[in-house]
């Protein structure tokens, strides 16, 4: 049986201000606050594993053991088909060092070029981490096409780039509300929420 959250707090372990807020939007109705380790002036750590969840485990661990909390992280990415799942581990990596995610969008659509196959998913890998060490680690997925050119301007990251199976609109022309009930990130926080909170939270 998975460990159970039993705190107040929770330290978001992102400077990702999309995803921390993101995050605490998901974790509201439980009554979590929740501070990101960017108020707490903590490093972002070196992300080398070699999956999801390796790299969410990474960051959960150091935030948990640097603040003495409870630490929540996030390692999602965007996995094209064509490219043979890139940029996945390093979609962040590919938006440069100002996090310019029109920059990494351009790229996914410059390497397509004309193929024809536009499958794509999202994957969001989270960890939750205590000051102990001990982890306890949830994958999702959402399925669906990138289209060209971008559109919309909510969400962040690649959303203005990403349609999911079903739906005409891009996840960055989506309601949060919308986005939220069938993303990557709600699929793996269901899971989480399963498994780690209180029933009767």
């Amino acid at each position: 049986m998975a460990r159970q959250f039993s705190g107040e707090k929770l330290v978001i372990a992102s400077h990702n201000q999309g995803k921390v807020r993101e995050i605490g939007e998901l974790l509201a109705p439980f009554g979590v606050e929740t501070i990101s380790v960017a108020e707490l002036g903590l490093p972002e750590p070196v992300e080398d594993g070699k999956t999801f969840i390796a790299n969410a485990e990474i960051k959960a661990l150091a935030a948990a053991s640097k603040s003495g909390l409870p630490a929540l992280a996030d390692d999602s990415g965007l996995e094209v088909n064509a490219l043979s799942g890139e940029p996945g581990i390093f979609s962040a990596r590919w938006a440069g060092p100002t996090k310019d995610f029109t920059i990494a969008m351009t790229e996914v659509n410059r390497q397509l070029a004309d193929h024809e196959d536009r499958r794509a998913n999202f994957t969001c890998a989270l960890t939750l981490a205590w000051p102990d060490g001990h982890m306890e680690s949830f994958d999702g997925k959402v399925f669906g096409s990138v289209t060209w050119p971008m559109r919309g301007k909510k969400g962040f990251g690649y959303d203005p780039l990403f349609i999911p199976e079903g739906h005409q609109q891009t996840f960055g022309e989506m309601e949060p509300e919308a986005k939220h009930a069938m993303s990557h990130r709600a699929e793996a926080f269901k899971q989480l929420i399963d498994a780690c909170f209180p029933k009767n939270g």
